[in-house]
């Protein structure tokens, strides 16, 4: 698929890799319409960028206003959706407030759902575009002690978008649909999440320049750092217990660290 000179929406796109997607299509002649709570952080955003944008400040994990987003945004002919928006929160499941988790749950899963569905008649009636779906690697493993909300969230994210895609194929259709599931990335995350920095991972940037080659290409599932795609593929000839165990430790040690 060509990007070049598309509309695209952006979700999560004051920050991380959702400023990047906005830089890479901005660097394509698209225009844009960022989507975030932090109004200032878009603007500012939409100033350097050097390409029409239009800027709508949200909180994608009330239902209203994400409805109230897909209604401004209909009229614009949207060729593309990027479901960036998201967040994950570390801790013992019971310590972790439980509206802090509907919230989370809101926003990483609802948020996505929701749009997916408002933008996609659309593309499948005119037979073009693409929706991107972030997830991440955790969503491709067992589950996430410690981060086990995040996790179940992300594997929603995953399942949805690869059964949308598998949809979409048998059905002839040539929208492209896609789940980013991208390891340890240095962004904002760990600091809402309360852990400590990621110990191995790649740059937003890095994250985004695979992905936009891999949407060109196709590929349904994206995983972008090279060392993630081998431990996934090692991860499915362990026993489940043993992985989960692994990973207990593994967010455990961020708790303590932070």
């Amino acid at each position: 698929m060509d990007f070049s000179n598309k509309m695209v929406l952006i979700t999560g796109a004051s920050s991380g890799i959702g400023t990047e997607f906005a830089k890479a299509f901005a660097a394509k002649g698209c225009s844009l319409i960022l989507v975030a709570r932090r109004s200032d952080r878009l603007h500012a955003l939409a100033a350097e960028l050097g390409t029409p944008c239009e800027v709508l400040p949200a909180d994608l994990s009330k239902e209203d206003e994400v409805n109230r987003i897909a209604e401004i945004a209909k009229d614009q002919k949207v060729d593309v959706l990027i479901n960036c928006a998201g967040y994950g929160l570390l801790g013992a499941e019971t310590e972790l407030a439980l509206s802090d988790e509907l919230n989370m749950i809101d926003l990483n899963i609802r948020a996505v759902h929701i749009l997916t569905k408002k933008f996609l008649p659309r593309l499948v009636e005119i037979g073009n575009g693409a929706v991107l779906n972030v997830a991440s690697s955790a969503g491709l493993l067992p589950a996430g002690p410690y981060l086990n909300t995040y996790y179940a969230t992300k594997a929603y994210v995953a399942s949805f978008t690869q059964g949308l895609a598998a949809e979409l194929k048998d059905q002839g259709s040539k929208v492209y649909v896609g789940a980013l599931c991208p390891g340890p990335v240095y962004t904002e995350f760990t600091e809402v999440a309360g852990g400590s920095q990621w110990d191995k991972g790649i740059t937003a940037k890095e994250c985004v320049e695979y992905a936009v080659k891999k949407m060109e290409k196709g590929k349904t599932l994206i995983v972008p750092n090279g060392s993630i795609r081998a431990s996934l593929f090692f991860t499915r000839l362990l026993p489940r217990k043993f992985v989960i165990r692994f990973l207990a430790k593994f967010q455990k040690k961020k708790i303590e660290r932070s």
